[in-house]
């Protein structure tokens, strides 16, 4: 079924300069249909939530260099505190390492299910996400060589991601000297030392690896979004075309972003949320669905779809708004309904919308 799957994590905000980014084709879309949530918002009070008052999520370029260190360092924070789910995972050593604990823990239910994509797409290694200084979110690895990601199921030339000039350590920026402790589970790359664990989750310490990879980026740019947005029209295919149609050849904008990335554990399906980037791209992914609501609220904010598993692997019921869904012992769980709305959740709660 379709979850909100990272609102654990949100970007700090605040005053922010301008970005040198001109608004795209999906950005337009969300600030002419913004007058939809606040007429839908007038019928349908969320406590005490409103347009004026919720906070406003900012993509990265957009805010200052100082913001964005605080944001990581606010992340190499989590990395000091102690783990809580070291029982669950042996190799948990952080607070950080929780997240991904729970992540592979909850892989089959949670997929198949913010940086702007389109923005740094035609270039990501010299973004201001990846070009490596203080104010990034760190750069590329080293030159590592290497097939590149198959895609598994989809015909030639798209069943192979082209590796990019990266793929070793990362050794630049504010995660430089960051180490991997969990996985590998389904890495690309070759080279790095297996698990102790066959679930992943033993003490496996390593450097934090990626390959910055335009070719993964070029199915990222706005054209892609916007489609995805305005031409499927009820859940289902809006999640089906998101995460790719893999046979047809057809890459969706989710596995796009995390193969800009790659690298590990940023390219592992069960081990991404490793690679602090990850939490950007999948509050992108939120954005991305929280646009396409407010095209139909009425409709959309109640609408799931498929199974409680990813490919209904084990079989299992049709997920239903009544089900519930947690974060393990980082969060208490809630009704599947309590997270489709960043406005009203958890009764108001939420209270926060996209710039």
């Amino acid at each position: 079924m379709f979850g909100l799957s990272s609102w654990t994590l949100a970007l700090l905000i605040g005053s922010s300069v301008a970005g040198p980014y001109p608004q795209d084709a999906v950005d337009k879309l969300a600030e002419a249909t913004l007058p939809k949530l606040k007429e839908y918002l007038a019928k349908n009070p969320q406590g005490s939530c409103t347009l004026e008052n919720s906070v406003r999520r900012k993509e990265w370029s957009d805010l200052s260099a100082t913001q964005r260190q605080e944001y990581t360092a606010a992340v190499l924070c989590l990395m000091e505190k102690p783990a809580l789910t070291s029982s669950q995972a042996p190799g948990a050593k952080s607070r950080f390492d929780d997240y991904v604990t729970i992540h592979i823990l909850q892989t089959p239910r949670n997929h198949g299910s913010y940086w702007n994509w389109d923005r740094y797409a035609k270039d990501p290694i010299n973004s201001p996400l990846f070009n490596g200084n203080e104010s990034s979110m760190g750069g590329n690895g080293a030159k590592f060589s290497y097939q590149g990601i198959q895609i598994p199921g989809a015909p030639r030339p798209y069943n192979l991601i082209p590796a990019g000039v990266g793929g070793g350590c990362v050794t630049t920026g504010p995660f430089k000297n960051m180490t991997v402790n969990l996985g590998p589970i389904a890495s690309a790359l070759t080279g790095i030392k297996a698990n102790p664990r066959s679930d992943g989750l033993g003490y496996n310490p390593r450097c934090l690896r990626r390959d910055i990879n335009k070719n993964s980026a070029a199915v990222t740019t706005a054209n892609y979004t916007l489609d995805l947005i305005t031409k499927n029209n009820n859940v289902y295919w809006f999640q089906t075309v998101m995460e790719g149609q893999f046979q047809q050849g057809k890459w969706g904008v989710h596995s796009g972003g995390h193969y800009t990335v790659g690298g590990d554990p940023g390219g592992d399906f069960y081990v991404s949320p490793g690679d602090p980037a990850f939490w950007l791209h999948h509050a992108m992914i939120d954005r991305v669905w929280w646009i396409w609501q407010l095209q139909d609220l009425s409709k959309r904010l109640a609408e799931v779809s498929m199974t409680r598993t990813m490919g209904n692997f084990p079989p299992s019921a049709n997920g239903t708004l009544d089900d519930m869904s947690g974060l393990g012992v980082l969060a208490p769980d809630v009704k599947v309904r309590e997270l489709m709305s960043t406005m009203g959740g958890l009764g108001g709660k939420f209270c926060y919308i996209y710039e």
